[in-house]
This record gives C-alpha cells, structure tokens and sequence, in this order.
C-alpha cells in the first residue's frame, strides 16, 4: 500500500467515525459501556479530532495524487 493509499482510506475512515459521533450528538444517542453513560462531551472532542484527522487524510491523499 503506497502512501498516496493509505492516507486517502485513513481519510475515509475518520471522516466516517466524525460523522457517526455528529449523528450521535443529533440524534441524542446514549452508548452505555458496562453500565456507564457516555457524555456528550466525549463525542464534541471525537468528532472535532477525528474530523480533523480525517480531513488532513483526504488532503495528503489527494495532495500526493497531483504530485
């Protein structure tokens, strides 16, 4: 897998997971782990840092393909 690759799946992936915690903020979706309630604050920093992980993903992806 070239780099080109794996920063464009690497992209998708957090661009996924940054979706799935927005939807979970809107939706008001309460995960328990072991009989814990996530807080919502968990998933503003998830989605805000995978977010960004995603985007820079997608631009080196996209960057290396011009290169």
């Amino acid at each position: 897998m070239n780099q080109r690759s794996f920063s464009l799946l690497a992209g998708i992936i957090f661009t996924i997971i940054a979706l799935l915690h927005l939807l979970r903020i809107i939706y008001g979706w309460d995960p328990v782990v072991e009989g814990w309630t996530v807080p919502k604050w968990i998933s503003w920093v998830a989605l805000i840092v995978s977010g960004y992980l995603g985007y820079e993903g997608l631009r080196l992806g996209i960057k290396s393909r011009r290169s």
